[in-house]
């Protein structure tokens, strides 16, 4: 994929990871108010690094992957019972996009920039060493598969391609996934409005854009990731896929993930109040909420490519 493309503003993106390493001022905040990833998500990559032939369709009964596992295995360990593929998280924030995977019976590791971020995932049990993935030492281990959820964007997709291609094991997979989240159609004209004229001057001032789905401006993340893997070398053909499911929110916990998004707490106090008073407005007085609660139709977008050498 060309890297003309891709937007400038999402090629540079790793950039201002500054935004990005914020959203451990408000840890807690983040891990509730955030979705998990979708079970179905896991098991799509879990499946491709097993041997599905696309990414969602499963493999024929009988079936092992390209080095003789069978499905959601690592290495077979000799005779015994096949052991838990072996995986990376990168970003791995609090955890929400590991759940899935570790529900699956995958062995994770994850990496994440952010001290605070990182305390609440181990909360949750899980294991997680504090680096920039680029910088991180892996200290000779190898892994099954990497997996990167909402988080990519952040990364220097050039150095990011090329410390997964070392990390991982020769046919290996990496997973790259964003979910995007489709308001009703008034609710997104009201925030657009709203976040045109507050946020005037920065990247959120384009949210909700009419007559754009999200999934379909989330291409441009796929695009930066694929233009990175290229530059890299050590990959085959990327494979992309969707994934569409809805979640209920109440007006509170819509209103509780806004200060979540990438850059709100680098706004003036004035500015996010602003932000947070007009959404609450547009939320009580949309003909979409009823009973204090509306339905996202979200999409999650995927990228999964093998790593060849």
């Amino acid at each position: 994929m060309p890297t003309s493309n891709v937007p400038d503003g999402v090629r540079g993106s790793h950039l201002h990871r500054g935004a990005a390493e914020g959203f451990g001022a408000d840890a807690d905040r983040y891990d509730r108010s955030r979705p998990v990833t979708p079970r179905a998500v896991a098991d799509a990559v879990l499946g491709y690094l097993a041997g599905d032939a696309r990414l969602g369709e499963a493999a024929p009964a009988g079936s092992s992957g390209p080095d003789g596992t069978d499905v959601a295995a690592g290495s077979t360990g000799g005779d015994g019972p096949p052991a838990p593929v072996r995986l990376l998280d990168v970003g791995m924030g609090t955890g929400l996009s590991t759940l899935p995977f570790q529900a699956a019976g995958a062995e994770v590791l994850g990496v994440e920039a952010d001290e605070r971020m990182a305390a609440v995932a181990r909360g949750r049990g899980l294991d997680v060493e504090v680096a920039r993935f680029e910088d991180w030492d892996p200290a000779g281990r190898r892994f099954d598969a990497v997996v990167s959820g909402m988080t990519w964007h952040w990364v220097d997709p050039v150095a990011g391609a090329a410390q997964a291609a070392r990390v991982l094991r020769d046919q290996g997979v990496l997973a790259l996934f964003w979910h995007a989240a489709d308001l009703p159609l008034t609710l997104r004209t009201a925030l657009h409005a709203l976040y045109s004229r507050e946020m005037a001057g920065t990247p959120g001032a384009g949210m909700y854009a009419p007559g754009i789905m999200a999934a379909d401006g989330y291409e441009a993340m796929l695009d930066r990731a694929e233009a990175g893997l290229s530059e890299a070398g050590g990959f085959g053909r990327p494979q992309r896929w969707r994934h569409v499911w809805e979640r209920r929110y109440t007006v509170e916990e819509w209103l509780d993930q806004v200060p979540t998004s990438g850059g709100f707490g680098l706004l003036p106090a004035h500015v996010q109040q602003a932000v947070l008073d007009g959404v609450r407005s547009a939320l009580e007085h949309d003909e979409a909420v009823t009973g204090g609660a509306f339905t996202v139709r979200h999409t999650t977008v995927l990228l999964a490519v093998r790593r060849t050498r």
